[in-house]
């Protein structure tokens, strides 16, 4: 995710959960927004904790489903947290932030795609 974000030049904050929800690495590229920092790890908790990307909030929310912000007040409905899966069991998860949510997501995948 890192490499990712920086052969694009994106100044983003990575935040890597293990699956029990506490938080084993993050990083804050050159230039990333502090708001950033509590971003990304609101992204990957939301995404370990519930076990589905935060997109799937994002779109729910979007839709018109505003109910899910009843739920719990500690859900993020903002697209770039992603579990980390294996073998059909949540590891742990990745949250980014700092750009868009859709370029978030992004970095995320790259370092899906990189395990």
């Amino acid at each position: 995710a890192e490499a990712f974000a920086a052969e694009k030049g994106w100044p983003v904050v990575i935040a890597v959960y293990d699956r029990t929800g506490h938080l084993s690495v993050l990083l804050r590229r050159d230039q990333a927004n502090l708001g950033a920092v509590e971003l990304a790890q609101r992204k990957a908790e939301t995404a370990v904790r519930f076990r589905r990307s935060t997109k799937v909030f994002e779109d729910i929310v979007a839709g018109g489903g505003m109910r899910l912000l009843s739920v719990a007040a500690d859900i993020i409905t903002l697209e770039g947290g992603i579990p980390l899966l294996k073998d059909g069991y949540v590891i742990g998860s990745i949250g980014v932030s700092g750009l868009t949510s859709g370029e978030d997501a992004q970095v995320a995948q790259a370092g899906i795609a990189a395990l």
